[in-house]
């Protein structure tokens, strides 16, 4: 089956939206290549419309694209070569199915697909690595956001004992729990309306600036520790001050322009 691949020029936390408003148009994969966006769409589809019509669910003007025709084996190629696999820290190891996992180490294995988060992103590496170096085991995790579930399911191998996992997307619901049978862990995926008010050791959010900023009384209420990405460094204040109230926040880590935070209850 043919394909076309579309190449978009789109960054900052913008990124992150337009990429779960192209899956939802109709892509059949997207992933990040450096500060680009890379989507494959069915040859047969209307790049111009699928392009506009994922601009405006995130909100954005039309960004400029350009668009090449891959084959399949092309793609299959280009698709693994772009995923190349994550160590984080001393436990924990993230890669695809086509990878092999070194001994000795907490795996995940999460392939490209219909939800955001491989890992590739440097807000989802800043997380993986504070997970990695906070979790203890035993704790009780809520990943507000979840995406692929990679976050989740990375609390879970790293031993915490509940791990609960909210979207407002579907299909990143439907994901989540299919990641997590594949990588043999136990979680709770749902929307948020199905969240029961109940108390986490640690709250990770991995989304954008503005909505952390309007969940922070919904997340705090929850959370014994909270953990925020998807933040651009010079966003980092204004959301630090959304949950001051609660949290001793500080930045906790720095990648490529984006920002971690991270806050222990007063």
């Amino acid at each position: 089956m043919p394909w076309l691949a579309l190449t978009l020029e789109v960054q900052g936390p913008a990124a992150e939206a337009l990429s779960d408003a192209l899956i939802e148009a109709g892509a059949q994969s997207v992933w990040l290549e450096g500060l680009r966006i890379c989507a494959l769409i069915d040859a047969a589809g209307d790049a111009d419309a699928l392009v506009a019509q994922a601009a405006r669910r995130a909100g954005l003007g039309a960004p400029r694209f350009s668009v090449s025709a891959v084959a399949d084996e092309d793609w299959v190629r280009s698709s693994q070569a772009q995923f190349a696999p994550l160590v984080v820290g001393n436990r924990l190891w993230v890669g695809a199915s086509w990878h092999e996992p070194p001994p000795g180490r907490s795996a995940v294995t999460i392939d490209p697909g219909l939800a955001f988060g491989t890992g590739s992103h440097p807000s989802t590496r800043l997380v993986l690595g504070f997970l990695e170096r906070e979790l203890k085991g035993g704790e009780r995790v809520l990943d507000y956001g979840c995406g692929s579930g990679i976050l989740a399911i990375a609390a879970a191998k790293l031993g915490a004992a509940h791990v609960d996992a909210v979207d407002v997307d579907l299909e990143a619901i439907k994901a989540t729990r299919q990641n997590a049978l594949a990588n043999a862990v136990v979680l709770n995926a749902m929307p948020p309306d199905a969240l029961p008010l109940a108390h986490y050791d640690m709250v990770v959010s991995n989304i954008l600036a503005q909505p952390l900023i309007v969940l922070a009384p919904l997340l705090a209420a929850r959370a014994g520790r909270i953990v925020l990405s998807g933040i651009l460094e010079s966003q980092a204040d204004d959301v630090a001050r959304a949950y001051q109230a609660w949290f001793e926040v500080q930045v906790a880590g720095r990648e490529e322009g984006w920002a971690l935070l991270a806050g222990a209850r007063r």
